[in-house]
């Protein structure tokens, strides 16, 4: 084992930990140890090669977690979380979106000063490499992104029927937040359809050069160290081959960098959490923090499958190449509604009630962008090998606002569908079928089957240094110890409404020069 002690440790080697382990070993004088407990994924055709991506999903790359029964949800999903270097960068389907103005002015308003829009939109273009136009991108950043070629002919046929019920084709990321329109993806990949994942883009290139990395795989954070003065000192690790533990000691700072699941997990065996939920597991309360683990925030995604009558694409960039926005009632800033087009059969949430399947169709996943549903994450036991217990609370929050907004889009999605020339493609809706008209109908399908876009986030968000909710302050400090700081989609007030991993790729960027002082 190299050096046990370095200036920066990184407490998880997903996202957003590849870019600051990337940004902050750029300082020679500087030493960093980034630790994952999943496997590398240098040289791993099943991680690399984009179009593959699904066959991650319930795989050994997949934490693949179960969540707590449901009481208007589907209580048999799972939250997909990375077990690879690059976390869900390196699992997810690379559907890049730069963040919405709109959503980062509402964090700045909701007590995260200095994220508004002004101040972190200038580090998406350094996270970026991108061709399309407008002065606002990067040309020489690490990450590739670019627009789907239209090469779908049942996407294209989408696309006419969109824009028939009032959803003009649009382009993204080209400086405006789209309301109402619906156009392909711009995703981060290369034209040889290899992702470009925080780990490819930002790691790859320099493993074998920088003496002041070290990156360590197979290794499972199971505690942050902190001293009796409340300053974290390091992190404890399994050993990759399960003989013991060992620390890794850090001189200035220890970042938490887990995800929204993971991150207020380890806090919380750390220490830092609800005090009386600590307690409960036998955990010493070092801070008192009521809001680790709560206001999980998620995209809730609905389905409308359809069985083809012509033949299916049988390549894709990654098979959900196009976006549908939409705004379900007047005077919204951003959509309250998205939907993924996905050329491929999905039965992964309605076969097991009996619903009919193809292997030839397509589908639409209208989701809530702007959910007010709130869930919890909480620990199952004191010991980091056990799960922690998710619970989403889909569909439960006060007014309905949620469950409207998924009926709004399942009543859309089969309007589209109605259209010439995508009704042509149509051979049968297959779910939610004929049989589900009323609202009492849909809804119980919904309920039943409904998935997640597998956004998890603000589980240990920031905020105003008197907001008691919040866990980190504005510069992502863990409130109440010296030394610790959370950056991944944990720290996100609320959810943008688009696929957030390109935020949190601009957040490790604006972390990183936090870090500097910059």
């Amino acid at each position: 084992m190299s050096d046990s002690t370095f200036d920066y440790v990184i407490a998880g080697g997903g996202t957003a930990g590849c870019v600051l382990a990337a940004r902050l070993s750029e300082d020679p004088d500087v030493t960093v140890c980034l630790v994952e407990a999943g496997p590398s994924d240098v040289g791993d055709p099943n991680v690399l090669q984009l179009s593959e991506w699904m066959h991650l999903l319930d795989s050994g790359y997949d934490w693949d977690y179960p969540i707590e029964p449901q009481a208007k949800g589907n209580s048999f999903m799972r939250h997909a979380r990375a077990k690879v270097l690059g976390g869900c960068s390196s699992h997810n389907s690379c559907i890049a979106f730069w963040p919405p103005a709109e959503a980062l002015d509402d964090w700045e308003a909701m007590g995260a000063t200095g994220w508004g829009a002004r101040d972190v939109l200038p580090y998406v273009a350094r996270v970026e490499n991108n061709d399309a136009p407008g002065d606002q991108h990067g040309l020489d950043g690490p990450v590739r992104l670019r627009d789907v070629p239209p090469l779908d002919p049942c996407g294209l046929a989408l696309l006419d029927a969109a824009a028939k019920v009032g959803l003009p084709t649009v382009e993204f990321n080209r400086g405006t937040t789209v309301l109402n329109g619906a156009g392909w993806f711009q995703i981060n990949a290369g034209e040889d359809g290899t992702r470009m994942s925080t780990s490819h883009a930002y790691l790859h290139p320099i493993l074998d050069s920088r003496s002041n990395l070290e990156v360590r795989t197979g290794c499972w954070v199971s505690e942050i160290v902190i001293d009796d003065t409340l300053a974290a000192t390091g992190v404890r690790y399994q050993r990759p081959d399960l003989t013991g533990y060992d620390t890794v000691s850090a001189r200035r700072e220890v970042v938490v960098t887990a995800g929204a699941i993971d991150t207020p997990k380890l806090l919380m065996l750390s220490g830092i959490g609800p005090a009386d939920h600590l307690r409960e597991h036998g955990i010493t309360v070092r801070v008192d923090s009521p809001g680790v683990g709560e206001n999980l925030d998620d995209h809730v995604e609905g389905l409308v499958f359809f069985e083809a009558s012509r033949p299916m694409v049988t390549t894709s960039t990654q098979w959900w190449e196009i976006g549908l926005f939409a705004t379900t009632v007047d005077g919204l800033a951003v959509p309250d509604l998205m939907m993924h087009y996905g050329s491929v059969p999905f039965d992964m949430n309605t076969l097991r009630w009996g619903y009919p399947t193809t292997d030839n169709g397509f589908c639409l996943t209208p989701n809530v962008t702007q959910g007010l549903s709130r869930g919890t994450v909480r620990l199952r036991s004191r010991d980091f090998r056990d799960r922690a217990r998710v619970d989403p609370r889909y569909f439960t929050d006060a007014d309905g606002h949620d469950e409207r907004v998924m009926l709004a889009g399942v009543r859309l999605a089969r309007r589209i569908a109605e259209q010439e020339p995508l009704r042509g493609w149509v051979a049968r809706e297959l779910a939610p079928g004929p049989d589900a008209s009323t609202d009492d109908e849909l809804l119980d399908y919904i309920h039943k089957t409904h998935n997640t876009v597998y956004h998890p986030a603000g589980t240990a968000r920031m905020g105003a240094a008197d907001n008691p909710m919040a866990v980190l302050d504005p510069q992502l400090r863990v409130k109440g110890v010296s030394g610790l700081r959370v950056v991944d989609a944990s720290a996100m007030p609320k959810l943008p409404a688009v696929n957030p991993n390109i935020t949190v790729m601009t957040m490790a960027e604006r972390c990183a020069d936090l870090m500097r002082g910059a």
